[in-house]
């Protein structure tokens, strides 16, 4: 059962990039970002009310400061920048350079929580690296347009505020979940951090879109029916069933191996792109998707 719902996860992360990446070509990143998050903590708190019988988590005063502080990290901040980086550069090469995630994770926890670098870590750390070096250093196209130098340039440097948004976001809410709760040895449930996460980030980035003057066109970005549809899509099957079914995983079977599969995503992306939009992968995108898959799955495997 762990490693089936481990597999349905990145099928449906894959399948919410994709349609992320179209709502996004059609109303912009922001009001992507903005209405996801918003369906996402409108279906986790229905679900933590049916489970636990009440909307707000019992948690303490701290371990909700830390969530939600990890909440504007990696879920506001960390997938605007995601999602910058799908319409700029595509999912395919968004989706990998998203695998540079865990590098980031890793290293927080180093500094942060004093989780040791294993040579094997390093040695997964530097294949991700390459691989994610060598897919994103070739050319071609996006959705018929031509990659340009420009548009990579922006694309990668979203992709890499994502990964570092959405690293450090887990640490911290890893620290939130157990650090923070008034017995180490009862951790929060983490349907309840990732409804204090994902209800923090909403607040923020509505306010954020507010406060710049944007809300008449977030609003109005609503009424694209096609794009709202595909963002309600991409909000159930990532946020909501998708971590849903991340968690039913890490519970039966080893994280380690949960974690790997789950990781293939740069690998699952390349036929749905190449169905969906024609766009055929070289041998050098295949391979730099191989090494990153592979430096992902000894960074937690060892």
């Amino acid at each position: 059962m762990g490693e089936t719902a481990a597999l349905a996860t990145a099928l449906l992360w894959t399948t919410c990039s994709i349609l992320f990446a179209s709502a996004g070509r059609r109303i912009g990143s922001l009001s992507v970002n903005a209405w996801r998050i918003l369906m996402a903590a409108g279906l986790l708190g229905m679900a933590h009310m049916v489970l636990f019988g009440m909307v707000l988590p019992d948690a303490s005063r701290e371990q909700y400061a830390w969530l939600a502080l990890s909440g504007v990290v990696g879920l506001a901040l960390g997938d605007l920048g995601y999602f910058g980086c799908l319409v700029c550069i595509g999912p395919r090469r968004g989706v990998l350079l998203m695998s540079m995630a865990p590098i980031f994770t890793a290293v927080t926890a180093w500094i942060w929580l004093g989780e040791v670098l294993a040579p094997w870590t390093i040695a997964g750390i530097a294949l991700v690296l390459v691989g994610v070096f060598i897919t994103v250093a070739e050319g071609g196209t996006v959705h018929d347009a031509p990659l340009t130098g420009r548009r990579k340039v922006v694309g990668v440097a979203l992709g890499l505020a994502g990964s570092v948004g959405q690293g450090v976001g887990l640490v911290i809410s890893k620290y939130g979940m157990i650090g923070a709760a008034p017995d180490p040895e009862v951790p929060l449930d983490p349907l309840s951090a990732t409804l204090i996460r994902m209800v923090t980030a909403c607040v923020f980035i509505w306010a954020g879109v507010a406060v710049t003057g944007r809300l008449r066109g977030v609003l109005a970005a609503g009424r694209d029916l096609p794009a709202i549809s595909r963002t309600f899509g991409g909000a159930l099957s990532g946020p909501f069933v998708g971590v849903w079914l991340s968690m039913v995983a890490v519970t039966y079977t080893v994280a380690g191996v949960a974690a790997t599969i789950m990781a293939t995503m740069p690998i699952l992306v390349i036929p749905v792109v190449w169905v969906l939009y024609g766009e055929r992968t070289s041998w050098r995108g295949i391979a730099g998707a191989v090494l990153a898959f592979s430096g992902v799955a000894v960074l937690f495997l060892v």
